[in-house]
């Protein structure tokens, strides 16, 4: 499965899989994190033929994109496509703050981490509370003209907020939580998105794990966000797609992360790891040409 996808109305392309690095040097986020894993990681990405890599300051405080600045600085960077984020205010108190003049601040400082002079993606990562949104958005289309980023992307927006930092029709990507077991994102947002020619990113594909497949219906206790009932239901639908998974020789996430690539409303699917032997795993999600009965039969398993 090696066909790209467009971003929005831009130039920029992505294979449907990529990396998402927040356990890549996020000590503030993860606990006994190790650089060396994390550089370990984002090497065996890339050699795997991952290219696309999400980052943000938040993870780490800069400290994930100093570790894939060292690390592409060995590959062809017109090959890669690098993704990252800005709004936490480190010089105040981590507030969000969407105002030209930090987005614009923040873009350079991504850039030296980064040892790069483009970055491909860029995110507004949250939204503040003063900032009119198309001008946060104008001063990154400032400096989309000037080459320092690529793309225009919006992070945890409402849909109300997106639709405000589009209205110049600016606006070529959004990234928000959604997978299987979150799915509000289906109602209202795609139809926009999709109407406006909006690439999407969902982060936590795999629901913290819960979509790994390695739990059972005794671990409802480490999921508080589920009642025990709905919990059991979530566990027999992992189990249904379990059975789907034996049919393609391939993991529970393997399926699901396949599902999320044959979804045509969304761009690009970027699960996370720890150790490079998670990278090899979710790689070997392109090897599963998920059919349209199985696609639907997990769709329905989900409709919960």
């Amino acid at each position: 499965m090696e066909n790209l996808v467009k971003i929005g109305s831009t130039n920029v392309t992505s294979k449907k899989i990529g990396l998402g690095t927040n356990k890549v040097g996020g000590h503030n986020l993860f606990d006994n994190l190790k650089d060396e894993d994390g550089y370990a990681v984002v090497k065996e990405a890339i050699d795997k033929g991952i290219t696309t890599l999400d980052t943000a300051y938040m993870y780490g405080a800069g400290r994930s994109e100093e570790i894939i600045g060292d690390v592409i600085k060995d590959y062809d960077r017109s090959k890669l496509v690098i993704a990252t984020k800005a709004a936490q205010d480190p010089d105040n108190d981590l507030k969000n703050n969407n105002s030209p003049e930090f987005l614009k601040d923040a873009v350079d400082k991504a850039l030296k981490r980064l040892k790069t002079d483009y970055i491909d993606i860029f995110y507004i990562h949250f939204p503040d509370e003063k900032t009119p949104k198309n001008e946060a958005v104008a001063a990154l289309n400032e400096l989309k003209q000037a080459g320092k980023i690529r793309a225009i992307g919006v992070s945890n927006f409402s849909l109300d907020q997106i639709k405000e930092a589009n209205k110049d029709s600016l606006v070529d990507i959004v990234e928000d939580n959604y997978s299987l077991l979150h799915r509000d994102a289906e109602k209202e947002l795609f139809p926009y998105l999709k109407k406006n020619n909006i690439s999407f990113v969902p982060y936590f594909p795999l629901a913290s794990g819960l979509l790994t497949g390695k739990y059972s219906a005794a671990d409802y206790k480490k999921f508080t966000q589920f009642s025990q009932a709905q919990f059991k239901d979530v566990i027999s639908a992992i189990d249904k797609v379990r059975k789907i998974a034996e049919k393609y020789d391939a993991t529970v996430a393997q399926v699901i992360l396949a599902w999320y690539m044959k979804n045509p409303d969304i761009s690009i699917v970027i699960p996370g790891a720890r150790k490079p032997e998670q990278v090899d795993q979710n790689v070997k999600s392109l090897d599963v040409e998920l059919g349209n009965t199985d696609y639907h039969a997990i769709d329905e398993a989900f409709d919960l």
